[in-house]
């Protein structure tokens, strides 16, 4: 009975953001929340004039936004690239289209009435996806990236079923596809950030319990085992987080980019470190100079191109940001350790 405690405590926690989207809790949380961040942004303009930085709320609640799902995501990502879940994260991501598109169907069907219960149908989809991704790789011969091919490509093809019949009624403002695919940090509310404060708590609550035992399971399950440790367990509790992760961060980057979060800064730390705690430390750093650098490049730097405007998108600079110090650690590692064997990582 013990050993299915964590995951009826995860099942519980996943009902309860379920419900908090259908009774709109995060709604009235996140327009107080707005309401304060609105009297600070008010507060600086006063004191500091409008030209301050942060006498704007868009601009508080984008940079709060961003350090969170970039905390989230590295955190995380440390966890995804030692269980070689690239492509698994990403089948998770792209999962996230027919979750939107059967949460449409119920708007226009009138039993769900807000961008709350479009988003609580996404999350539970992915979840469900999850599960059944590890289920059918535990029951058949198949290997990894096969089924989760097979579910990435049922997921699209569901969604593209879905929309073209949702288009002809029109949904007003409740999709915007532009946000969904690149993401739009700067357009996060209060009630994103509640989301994001929530599965920031979920996730180190997970992370105390099982961190140690999930790394230790992806280098030897069958040792792991002998420990005692419930491995299918584990990989089920942690399926069902990182589709909460990805489903509920893709307003920050997007279905297309979130991947690049989950798997960037845990590979440019795994070249970087050298045991296990500067894996998992320097995988929240790099992912939180990612995100919070992309987000000050995008917000306060407009190249221009024959004398007009050019504005970068926050999320692909992030996004892009991420890629170079990926480069760049490459570099330095080469330049203060030499030339490393071809070899796959320790981690």
């Amino acid at each position: 009975m013990q050993r299915l405690l964590p995951l009826v405590s995860v099942l519980m926690v996943v009902a309860l953001f379920v419900a908090a989207f259908h009774f709109e809790l995060g709604e009235l949380t996140g327009q107080w929340l707005d309401a304060r961040i609105g009297d600070l942004a008010d507060w600086q303009r006063v004191s500091f004039g409008s030209q301050w930085p942060l006498a704007h709320s868009w601009l508080i609640t984008g940079l709060l936004g961003g350090a969170l799902a970039s905390l989230i995501c590295g955190v995380i990502s440390s966890l995804v690239v030692s269980n070689r879940m690239a492509f698994f994260s990403d089948a998770l991501a792209h999962c996230a289209f027919a979750g939107v598109a059967l949460g449409l169907i119920l708007y226009l069907a009138g039993a769900i009435d807000s961008d709350s219960g479009i988003l609580a149908m996404t999350v539970f989809f992915g979840v469900v996806v999850g599960a059944m991704i590890a289920y059918v790789r535990e029951k058949t011969p198949l290997a990894s990236d096969t089924v989760i091919g097979v579910f990435f490509a049922g997921a699209m093809g569901l969604g593209a079923v879905l929309l073209k019949g949702v288009r002809r009624y029109g949904v007003g403002g409740a999709f915007d596809p532009d946000t969904f695919l690149f993401g739009d940090i700067l357009a996060v509310s209060g009630k994103d950030l509640i989301y994001l404060a929530a599965l920031t708590v979920v996730m180190i609550g997970f992370l105390c319990w099982f961190y140690n035992k999930l790394v230790f399971a992806s280098f030897s399950p069958s040792l792991a085992r002998s420990r005692n440790f419930p491995v299918r367990l584990g990989n089920y509790l942690f399926i069902i987080l990182l589709a909460l992760i990805v489903n509920i961060c893709l307003k920050v980057v997007g279905v297309l980019l979130i991947n690049a979060l989950l798997v960037i800064p845990g590979a440019t730390a795994a070249i970087l470190a050298r045991n296990l705690r500067q894996f998992f430390w320097s995988s929240v750093a790099l992912s939180l100079a990612a995100g919070l650098g992309g987000l000050t490049i995008g917000s306060f730097w407009t190249p221009r191109i024959n004398g007009q405007a050019f504005p970068l998108a926050s999320g692909g600079v992030i996004v892009v940001l991420g890629v170079l110090l990926f480069f760049l650690a490459m570099l330095v590692s080469r330049i203060l350790q030499g030339p490393r064997p071809a070899a796959r990582s320790s981690f």
